[in-house]
């Protein structure tokens, strides 16, 4: 298991510091041996306070003291509310609501994954891409990765593993429209759990490529791409290029058992996949998943303080409430106690791909993504190849490029 060390990066908001602090004492302390040990003085504010509370039911929860825990939530439910001033308040009250849910849950038993409304949760998400580079991000760097890859290729087959509403996709066919050599026959196979909304995206596509004089082909494949049971379902040709791309999430478990899509992937063989990770863990026991991912959602929550109270309300309801929901939630993620890898990167490497670093024009991009939004966003490239974009210092988001050696469909 991966000390919960090495989940935690350095930050420059005294919010994850103190989240650090808290943190190491519960690595050092035999869990659950008693209450933590009170919060630095010149931090010991009201916030801090519901911070240490929070900690304490995350202790009585992996301990399976849940009566406990429940009460000590419905006083933090009286205190911390999602509306609050202050970041750390806010934070708070979003895991106090999870950590409800997930005691509910503990005692009637129940695991499954909740019901998504798409259309709501696409909605939030496209706010959060106004609200923070984030998503601009993965887009533009995997954009350029894709680019570089079709290079004086004709034939290009993108598949979007969780295509959403396809918000990155007329950028690249923008590009690939004004090609010295002429603009490529793109297909795409895009993936999603609503029929209904993967043909709607489909639509939208073909008219913008259509307007761009591009030949392009769209294919909706309703489902999570690990439950795909054979390669011939995503209809790849010989003579494209294939590409594939996945920002991942937690909003809900959008590609099934991490080994079957790493079996698939392997059998598409493609010239590049295009990876975004979050820099958190999703394997591991409660505990682990509770501490890395309140380091996380600290950072997080911090840096969507910059942008404007409505936008920043909509992502902290709609997008991060549902990520940490399922972060802390009975059977981890999935919701259905398979456990995930913890960094796909490790498992790329290991399992036959080979990694291609970004290039500079992909840090170009991210740069001047970031010119758009307030200061304090970092962007460090990796010893291997990799972007990670974060706030203050703690990198948030990781976008790397990968190939399969003998590209099978080239």
């Amino acid at each position: 298991m991966q000390p919960l060390e090495e989940q935690l990066n350095h930050s420059g908001n005294p919010f994850s510091q103190w989240v650090e602090h808290v943190t190491k004492q519960l690595i050092d302390d035999d869990a659950g041996a008693g209450l933590l040990s009170p919060i630095p003085t010149d931090q010991n504010d009201a916030a801090m306070s519901m911070l240490t509370a929070l900690f304490e039911c995350a202790v009585a929860i992996s301990l399976d003291n849940l009566g406990e825990a429940h009460r000590m939530l419905l006083e933090l439910s009286q205190t911390a509310s999602p509306y609050g001033p202050s970041p750390a308040e806010r934070v708070v009250a979003r895991f106090a609501k999870a950590m409800s849910s997930r005691v509910v849950n503990s005692w009637i038993g129940v695991c499954a994954p909740i019901p998504v409304d798409f259309r709501a949760l696409h909605a939030a998400f496209h706010v959060y891409n106004t609200a923070s580079p984030f998503v601009k991000f993965a887009h533009f760097t995997s954009n350029q990765a894709i680019l570089e890859a079709s290079s004086r290729h004709h034939r290009l087959h993108i598949i979007d593993l969780d295509i959403m509403q396809g918000l990155q996709w007329p950028a690249l066919f923008h590009i690939l429209a004004t090609r010295a050599e002429g603009p490529p026959h793109v297909r795409m196979t895009g993936m999603g759990a609503s029929g209904e909304l993967l043909l709607e995206t489909g639509k939208q596509l073909s008219s913008f490529a259509r307007r761009l004089g591009m030949q392009f082909e769209f294919h909706a494949v309703e489902g999570r791409f690990g439950d795909v049971a054979d390669v011939s379902a995503l209809q790849v040709r010989r003579g494209e290029v294939v590409a594939v791309h996945w920002l991942q999430h937690s909003l809900y478990d959008a590609t099934g058992p991490d080994w079957k899509t790493m079996r698939l992937l392997q059998g598409v063989g493609p010239r590049v996949v295009t990876l975004v990770e979050q820099e958190i863990s999703h394997g591991g026991a409660f505990l682990d998943r509770f501490v890395a991912s309140l380091h996380y959602y600290a950072t997080m929550f911090d840096s969507v303080g910059e942008s404007g109270e409505g936008e920043r309300q909509r992502v902290e309801q709609g997008v991060l409430q549902r990520e940490i929901n399922n972060v802390v939630a009975v059977g981890g993620p999935t919701r259905s106690g398979e456990e995930k890898w913890r960094r796909w990167r490790s498992e790329m490497a290991g399992k036959g791909f080979m990694q291609m670093g970004m290039s500079g024009n992909a840090m170009a991009q991210a740069q001047l993504i970031l010119n758009m939004f307030p200061r304090g966003y970092s962007l460090v490239q990796g010893d291997h190849g990799t972007l990670s974009l974060g706030w203050k210092d703690t990198s948030l988001y990781t976008a790397s490029a990968w190939t399969w050696p003998n590209h099978h469909h080239f």
